[in-house]
Parts: C-alpha cells; sequence; structure tokens
C-alpha cells in the first residue's frame, strides 16, 4: 500500500528544506544572489578552484545550470572561468577577489540564521540530523552504486 502523501519521504524532505531556505531566503535575496548562486560561491569559497563538473556534483546542480551560473557571477566580477592548463576543454572556475569579499559578507549572517536555527530546534538535534542524513545518503548511495555494478 502507497503511502499517505504527508508520510512521503521525498515531500518530507522537501518541506523541511524550504522550513530552512525561507530564513536564508531574505538574506541572498538581499545580497542579489540565487540559491544555486551561494552554493556556487560556498563550493568555491570552501575548497578554492574547481572544474565545472566537479562543481555540478558538488552543489548538486545540473552542469548546463553550473555553466550559466559561472557565466552569471563571472559577468557580475565575482568569479572568473579560464581554460584548465591540461586540457583547454575543461573549464575551471575559482572566485576573484571580489568574490572572496561577498563570501566573507554574506558569510556572517549566514552563521547567525544557522545558529537561529539551531537555538530553535537545538544544536545537538541538528548535529543528530546532520549524522542521520549523512548514513541515508550513503544508504542509498552505496545501493545504488552495488545496482549499477551488477549490471
Amino acid at each position: 500500500m502507497l503511502r499517505a502523501l504527508e508520510n512521503s519521504i521525498p515531500l518530507k524532505l522537501l518541506r523541511a528544506r524550504e522550513a530552512v531556505m525561507e530564513r536564508f531566503r531574505p538574506h541572498l535575496h538581499a545580497a542579489g544572489i540565487t540559491e544555486q548562486q551561494w552554493r556556487v560561491i560556498r563550493a568555491l569559497a570552501e575548497e578554492g578552484p574547481m572544474e565545472i563538473s566537479a562543481l555540478a556534483r558538488k552543489t548538486c546542480l545540473l552542469p548546463p545550470s553550473v555553466s550559466r551560473i559561472v557565466r552569471d557571477l563571472s559577468d557580475a566580477g565575482i568569479l572568473n572561468r579560464k581554460a584548465s592548463r591540461d586540457d583547454a576543454r575543461i573549464a575551471i572556475a575559482a572566485l576573484t577577489a571580489r568574490g572572496r569579499q561577498k563570501f566573507e559578507h554574506m558569510s556572517k549572517e549566514s552563521i547567525r540564521i544557522y545558529s537561529q536555527i539551531e537555538d530553535r530546534t537545538g544544536a545537538q538535534f541538528c548535529e543528530q540530523l546532520m549524522h542521520d542524513l549523512d548514513r541515508f545518503i550513503e544508504s542509498l548511495e552505496h545501493e545504488k552504486v552495488q545496482s549499477v555494478a551488477a549490471e
């Protein structure tokens, strides 16, 4: 029997995401940054220069979307894009000084928002939730890898 819609895991995960993102969206909007652009900026700030395909995997975005976001952020002076030294067909994205400054500025408000979420739900709860979600993802990804290998 099919689970009731309110007990659907994908729907619960979407509702949880929306409950979190509604706290971040005003901050992103005020900075003139989309959710997806922020993910790209954060990934580059945390990891350093990255190939577009690796950036897509890291941010859970489709490569064509990342290419468009990189182009838009490059036009805004937030990052630069250049060809790989090893293969001119591969593009590498990196934050500019302006992009690093934007990241640092926006991070302060993001930290405050995360603190509010932890104050509301409890820091230990958030830590356990992250652990449980990691286990959930790893379990499903492991199963996917196993089934692909069996084919």
